[in-house]
C-alpha cells in the first residue's frame, strides 16, 4: 500500500470537464429522458461533459464486460483533463474491476472527484486505503435530474466545489422519502419527503455525543464482501502514522437481519471496529422484520455492536433511503448529535 494519508481532490470549478461512465450499472433507454435532465443540470453549472461508452449500457446487471468498464474508468481517473467521474449510480458488479485496476498509477496520480454511493463504494473504499484518494459518498448522478433538489440533496454541488481547506458544514435532514416516485413515468421528479428525520443512538440513551475522526464505509452489502482483502485492510490502513481514529458510517440496501448480522460481524473480524471513535447506521433499505419471533435488523445491530462499548447512531441520512449528507471519504469529521439536532462538519485536522 502507499504511504501517506488520504488527499482531497481540487474542487469542481466553471469550465471543468467532467466524465459519465458506469464501472457498475448503466442507464436503459427508458430512462434516458432522466439521465438528459441530469446531464443539464451539470452543463447549467458551467461544466462541460464527456460520455463514457458504458454510460447508456445495460445488460446481465452491468453495463459493459469488466475488462472494458476497468479500462474506461482507470483511463478517466488519469486523464489530466477530467476533473471528476460521476457515474450514474451503483448497481451490482462492481467487485469484478479491482483485481483489474492499476492502484499504484492511481496512487501516483493527483486525485479526482468520484461521486455516488451504493455499489461504488466497492470501488471508493480501495481508492481511499490503496491509492490514497477521497472521493464523496453522496448523490448520484440520475439523482441530480430531479427539476427541484431538497437542500440536503444539493448539498453535493458544495461538497464537490468547497475551495482547499473550507470545512464542509451539514446538518441532519428534515425529512425523509419512505417511497419515491417512478423515474419512468416522471423523469423530473424529486424526492417525496414524507417522514421526520431522528437520527439516534443504539443504546437508547439521550446525552448529547461529539464524535471526532476520519470518515471511511459506504454500503455493506459491497464492503463485507471485501473486508479483510487487499482491497479492504482497514486494519492496515488505520495503523499509518497519522491516520487517527475513524468515523465509520455503514448502510444496509438489501440485507436482511441476520445477513446484515453477519456482515457486521465480519467488519469486526477484521478489525474494522478497532479504535473507532464511534459507528454511523444509515437508515435500512431492505424490507422490515417486524414479527417477534424473528430477527429484526434493530436486533441485528444490537447482537454485533453492543459488546464492542462503541457509540452508535442509527436512521443516519445515509445510503438507500433519501436524502443523504455527502461524506468525503477519508476526511476528517466532527460531528454533534443530540436528540434534536444534527451537526457534521469535514475539514482537515488542524
Amino acid at each position: 500500500m502507499p504511504a501517506g494519508l488520504p488527499r482531497r481532490p481540487r474542487p469542481l470549478r466553471e469550465g471543468d470537464l467532467v466524465a459519465l461512465c458506469a464501472p457498475s450499472s448503466g442507464v436503459e433507454p427508458a430512462l434516458f429522458p432522466r439521465l438528459e435532465r441530469a446531464i443539464a443540470a451539470l452543463r447549467r453549472r458551467g461544466l462541460r461533459v464527456r460520455e463514457g461508452a458504458t454510460l447508456r449500457r445495460q445488460h446481465q446487471q452491468c453495463s459493459a464486460p469488466a475488462q472494458e468498464r476497468a479500462a474506461e474508468l482507470q483511463a478517466l481517473l488519469l486523464d489530466p483533463e477530467v476533473a471528476a467521474v460521476l457515474p450514474p449510480w451503483g448497481g451490482e458488479r462492481a467487485i469484478e474491476l479491482l483485481p483489474l485496476l492499476d492502484f499504484e498509477r492511481l496512487a501516483a496520480a493527483p486525485p479526482k472527484w468520484f461521486s455516488g454511493f451504493s455499489d461504488l463504494s466497492t470501488l471508493q473504499l480501495p481508492l481511499c486505503l490503496n491509492a490514497g484518494w477521497m472521493s464523496l459518498h453522496g448523490p448520484n448522478l440520475m439523482e441530480l435530474g430531479a427539476d427541484t433538489l431538497d437542500a440536503t440533496t444539493a448539498g453535493v454541488w458544495t461538497a464537490l466545489s468547497l475551495p482547499p481547506g473550507q470545512p464542509l458544514c451539514q446538518r441532519a435532514s428534515p425529512r425523509w422519502q419512505s417511497r419515491g416516485p417512478n423515474w419512468v413515468a416522471q423523469p423530473g421528479a424529486g424526492y417525496t419527503l414524507t417522514e421526520a428525520t431522528r437520527w439516534r443512538r443504539l443504546d437508547g440513551g439521550d446525552a448529547p455525543l461529539r464524535l471526532r475522526g476520519r470518515l471511511i464505509g459506504g454500503c455493506l452489502d459491497t464492503l463485507g464482501r471485501i473486508a479483510g482483502t487487499a482491497f479492504g485492510d482497514l486494519r492496515a490502513w488505520l495503523r499509518r502514522p497519522g491516520m487517527g481514529p475513524h468515523l465509520l458510517f455503514l448502510e444496509n440496501a438489501e440485507m436482511a437481519p441476520c445477513e446484515l448480522l453477519r456482515a457486521l460481524c465480519s467488519l469486526k473480524l477484521h478489525g474494522w471496529f478497532d479504535q473507532a471513535a464511534g459507528v454511523l447506521i444509515g437508515r435500512h433499505a431492505a424490507p422490515r422484520v417486524d414479527a417477534p419471533q424473528r430477527l429484526s435488523h434493530e436486533d441485528a445491530l444490537h447482537a454485533a455492536l453492543d459488546a464492542l462499548g462503541l457509540p452508535v447512531l442509527v436512521d443516519a441520512d445515509i445510503g438507500h433511503v433519501p436524502p443523504q449528507l455527502s461524506l468525503i471519504q477519508g476526511e476528517w469529521a466532527d460531528l454533534h448529535w443530540t436528540p434534536d439536532a444534527l451537526e457534521l462538519r469535514q475539514a482537515p485536522a488542524s
